[in-house]
């Protein structure tokens, strides 16, 4: 089994953006892309810690309803979010209605509010260095790094939740600060590595 696909468009692509549309649409644009901005790495974030137990699948397709939901995933707005919001999105039908996870989405903003320098000054400085040379199948592809074990354990310092080396991993492939496109992706060959 390869773990390169062909779409419908004869590009070749990682083996799972081949399930859905949906997940093309992620790779291609989004997936491995730098996102700098706080208020975007905090949706990220709260994203990841959302799809715990759940496929990504789940996730995306009710992103619009998060973004509804936690105000576009501004962080000042979501900092002040009350015990009332929290039934208001235990509520709410187009999310994920776990408490626990809502409740860290809530107190991460607060966190997340309070970090001198912000949000993306904190997490990329524990992007690591570019690979020397792209991985050709996702065996080479890890899990957990040192990078993302560092960011969870600075993250949990801080106050944050839902926040583990795995997650954090994944939260690092999703924002670019590294980038897990195989080598004969057609997203990879068209940047430079």
């Amino acid at each position: 089994m390869t773990d390169l696909v062909t779409g419908p468009d004869g590009l070749s692509r990682c083996r799972w953006a081949g399930a859905t549309p949906d997940y093309m649409a992620y790779h291609d644009d989004e997936w491995g892309r730098p996102v700098r901005d706080d208020d975007g790495l905090y949706e990220r974030l709260t994203l990841e810690a959302f799809q715990s137990g759940l496929s990504w699948l789940t996730i995306l397709r009710k992103r619009p309803a998060f973004r509804a939901a936690f105000k576009n995933f501004m962080i000042s707005e979501v900092a002040a979010f009350d015990s009332g919001d929290v039934e208001r999105l235990l509520m709410d039908a187009g999310i994920v209605g776990k408490r626990a996870k809502i409740e860290a989405a809530l107190h991460n903003a607060r966190a997340a509010a309070e970090l001198d320098g912000g949000l993306s000054a904190l997490l990329w400085s524990y992007a690591p260095a570019p690979r020397e040379r792209r991985p050709r199948s996702f065996a080479e592809v890890p899990a957990v790094t040192p990078e993302s074990t560092a960011m969870a354990k600075e993250l949990k310092r801080r106050g944050f939740r839902f926040v583990g080396p795995t997650t954090a991993y994944a939260l690092m492939q999703a924002t670019g600060m590294v980038d897990d496109h195989l080598a004969d992706c057609h997203v990879a060959c068209g940047r430079p590595r």
